[in-house]
Order: structure tokens, then C-alpha cells, then sequence
């Protein structure tokens, strides 16, 4: 059966791949991103807004689940970085991330699930990083958002565990998209050599990880992170 997949960051990188890939596998796809979408499908649905904006998010999901009935995946791909030594980092940076990464993380878990525990079925994927366990300088602000992300995803797995929802992480490493391509060459070379498997990531890394979470066979399986790489503590 189809399933309806609520997907945030979709206008570009993973978060539009992502969309693609289960709109070919005949599900139904309801994007966000604070601008336009490119997504041509008629199982599309795109909504322009700031993840961290609690009116425009409640808004969204009243609007899914009058349309759809009902949410049954939660994938919260939307996220920023910066990379600055933590004697220059604005406030503002902070805040920027803080807001996109986790205040929009919570406030699309905290909707999403509402809409799935009335139907006593869910899964919910966060968005991790490598740059938390490997404490990478020059990220302190980013990899502190998403070890907020890694709390966040453990202990509320444990509140919507009543009503058969998972909730798990991925934590990709560095894939090719526009989050990293300031950063320099060298620094990028030190950060593969770090983990076991030297490569860059590839979507199909990040997708076969979340397929795994989001299979239906998977339902004993949450509040787990999964580093891809080889990257652990």
C-alpha cells in the first residue's frame, strides 16, 4: 500500500532525491523548503515556508491530514550548517541553526506525531551528522544541533512507543551537496581519513538506511543512531 511521506528540506540535496525516490516507488510525497519546488509529480504536494515557524508547520500538517487522512512517515531532512572557529561565531549563526535544525525537527515530530498516533502507526527519521562523534572543529555549533537531534530522537522514541511510531536517526558523513562545498579540500581529505570506510557518502548510503528504518518489518527497531562510515564514539 502506498504510504503518505511528509519530507522536509526537499528543494534541493538528499531531501529532493529522497522525495524522487519514493515518488517512483508509488508513494505519496508532501515536501517543504523555503522556496520553490522543481518536483514535477502529480503524488507532490510542496509547501514554501521556515521549518522553525510554529504557525506555518501546524498549518502544514492540519492541511496533510485533512487531505491524506493520515501520516505515516516523518523523514526530517531539513538542516543548515556553518563552519566557524567558535571565537567567531555570530549569535545570529547560532540562532539560524538552532531554529532550522532542531526547533524545526521537534516542531514537525510533535505534529506529525499527533496525525499518527490516531491511526497507531508511524515512523519518524531525524537527521544526525558524523561531525557529533567525531567532534569536528570549526563545528562545534552545527554538530552541538544535531546532538540535540540524537536526544531528541532517543527519548522521544520512548514517549511514542505506545503508539507503534518509531523514531530513529541517520548520520550521514560528508555527502556532495551544497552543505559542504565551502569547505576546504585538505579539511574535507582529514575528515574521510577518520572514518573506516574513506569515501564520501552517496545517497544510496542514506537511503538504504532510512529505507531500513521505515520498513514495516522494522517496528521493534528504535530509538537507534546509526553513523554511516565506520564512524563511531
Amino acid at each position: 500500500m502506498e504510504k503518505v511521506i511528509v519530507i522536509t528540506g526537499t528543494r534541493k540535496g538528499i531531501g529532493k532525491e529522497l522525495s524522487e525516490y519514493y515518488l517512483n516507488k508509488n508513494n505519496i510525497v508532501i515536501g517543504c523548503s523555503r522556496g520553490e519546488s522543481s518536483i514535477q509529480h502529480q503524488n507532490y504536494s510542496h509547501y514554501e515556508l521556515d521549518v522553525s515557524d510554529e504557525k506555518e508547520v501546524v498549518k502544514m500538517i492540519r492541511d496533510v491530514r485533512k487531505k491524506f487522512k493520515r501520516i505515516d512517515i516523518l523523514l526530517n531532512n531539513a538542516g543548515i550548517a556553518s563552519m566557524n572557529h567558535i571565537m567567531i561565531t555570530p549569535y545570529k549563526t547560532m540562532q539560524d541553526i538552532m531554529a532550522t535544525n532542531v526547533f524545526g525537527s521537534f516542531l514537525f515530530m510533535r505534529e506529525a506525531s499527533k496525525v499518527m498516533a490516531k491511526n497507531k502507526y508511524g515512523r519518524i527519521v531525524n537527521f544526525a551528522t558524523v561531525a557529533t562523534p567525531l567532534r569536528l572543529e570549526g563545528e562545534a555549533i552545527y554538530a552541538a544541533s544535531k546532538a540535540a537531534i540524537v536526544n531528541l530522537t532517543e527519548v522521544t522514541a520512548r514517549e511514542l512507543a505506545d503508539f507503534n511510531i518509531t523514531v530513529n536517526a541517520v548520520g550521514p558523513t560528508p555527502v556532495q551537496t551544497d552543505l559542504i562545498k565551502n569547505v576546504p579540500k585538505e579539511k574535507m581529505d582529514a575528515l574521510l581519513k577518520r572514518q573506516a570506510i574513506q569515501r564520501f557518502g552517496e545517497f544510496r548510503d542514506v537511503v538504504n538506511t532510512v529505507d531500513f528504518f521505515i520498513d514495516d518489518k522494522s517496528d521493534f527497531v528504535t530509538g537507534q543512531i546509526i553513523y554511516l562510515g565506520g564512524v563511531h564514539y
